[in-house]
């Protein structure tokens, strides 16, 4: 892919992204941020260590982290897990099926599409391996947004109620 159609693909993919987030509240966002933000950093953790152990090649020039993995970090894998916080957060089931779609959509047709326009192709890692890379990140979405919010509700100190004065 030319370094041009390589730089739109990015700020396209990134801007529709972001237009996800006209759709949240304000209460939403103050919500499941935090929670969407611990995990974008595991991402950028885990995205560094597959890079180093070269699970995935990008084909664009320069081979930098700011043309690869960071436009996906902070476009459709940040909206994505504000999304499906803000749809099925409090039922765990329909939250991990629909993780489990996303991730496959990423690991299967997503991949084989990257590969045909030159994007990125999968390198020492298979598809299926490729699927739990982004799949087991759900259950600690889900576990960082579980003790935000008990953390938030303990946290909160409660004044004990009086009790009427008997005489």
């Amino acid at each position: 892919m030319k370094k041009k159609n390589h730089v739109i693909l990015n700020v396209g993919m990134i801007g529709l992204s972001w237009l996800i987030i006209l759709l949240f509240g304000k209460e939403s966002i103050k919500r499941y941020l935090p929670a969407s933000i611990l995990i974008l950093l595991v991402e950028n953790l885990h995205a560094a260590h597959g890079k180093k152990k070269r699970w995935w090649v990008f084909y664009n020039k320069p081979k930098s982290y700011f043309f690869g993995e960071f436009p996906y970090q902070i476009g459709p894998f940040l909206m994505l897990a504000l999304w499906t916080l803000k749809k099925t957060y409090g039922d765990f089931k329909p939250f991990i099926l629909l993780n489990a779609g996303i991730s496959a959509f990423f690991a299967f047709p997503l991949t084989y599409m990257a590969k045909q326009i030159k994007y990125y192709r999968l390198n020492r890692i298979n598809h299926v391996q490729f699927f739990f890379y982004f799949f087991y990140k759900a259950f600690l979405l889900y576990g960082f947004q579980y003790l935000i919010e008990r953390g938030f509700r303990t946290g909160k100190r409660q004044e004990p109620e009086l009790l009427p004065f008997t005489e």
